[in-house]
């Protein structure tokens, strides 16, 4: 007898397959390292264990603005640049050929809430956005957690590029306001959480903490617009 599989079942086989290709995906090194005074960086663990480090990517000024360009997928921050109370943290990030480094979505995004950063006890929340219009919230506390699932989600507020090589631009916000901490893209709050699901045992030691940026392994992204305000 032939066996039938149900639909849903060889959708749920292939995404998987795609899911693991994806992870598999090696992180190709560029030159250059951080080239912005003030500003640190660290690639993840699975990164290092594989022998790359920061000067495995470049990050450099571009007059008021800064470049990106991975390499291993790393986190910058800037020990000078804090959120404190409520406070929104934003950037502006373009790609200007979407998938120009990688076969598949890679993400971007804005750092917050960091803590012990460059130790192994760091702590920070990040949102990101992908040029496909999803988008993932997450942290490192020190261990990594999810708040939005492992693949994160879509919002018809994320961008989409036209195809693979053409320019996409998301503007990422993390923003503290009394108890709700939320994640705005291109103006709309794509996401938020109570702070008890963002701070505590094994997430973040609070929501005060350095700044920065999230870049995924193999991205190329120009950011402008950095900065942190007070949230009204």
């Amino acid at each position: 007898m032939k066996r039938i599989i149900p639909a849903a079942l060889l959708a749920l086989a292939a995404a998987s397959s795609v899911a693991s290709a994806q992870d598999n995906e090696k992180s190709i090194a560029v030159k250059g390292g951080i080239q912005l005074k003030g500003w640190m960086g660290v690639v993840d663990a699975k990164e290092a264990k594989a022998g790359l480090t920061v000067d495995s990517a470049k990050f450099w000024g571009m007059g008021k603005d800064m470049h990106a360009t991975t390499g291993p997928a790393i986190t910058y921050w800037n020990p000078g640049m804090k959120g404190t109370g409520d406070y929104t943290v934003k950037a502006t990030f373009s790609e200007r050929e979407y998938m120009g480094l990688n076969n598949h979505p890679h993400p971007y995004g804005i750092v917050m809430g960091g803590n012990d950063m460059g130790t192994e006890n760091a702590s920070y929340l990040y949102c990101a956005a992908y040029g496909n219009g999803n988008f993932i919230v997450r942290g490192f506390g020190p261990a990594p957690f999810q708040l939005n699932g492992p693949r994160g989600g879509t919002h018809p507020a994320v961008n989409k590029a036209e195809a693979k090589g053409k320019p996409v631009t998301q503007e990422i916000a993390l923003q503290v306001k009394g108890d709700k901490v939320s994640c705005l893209i291109n103006g709309q709050e794509v996401a938020s959480y109570p702070k008890s699901d963002v701070v505590g045992a094994g997430k973040l030691k609070g929501t005060d903490g350095v700044v920065g940026f999230r870049m995924g392994h193999n991205t190329d992204a120009h950011i402008a617009g950095f900065a942190v305000t007070k949230t009204p």
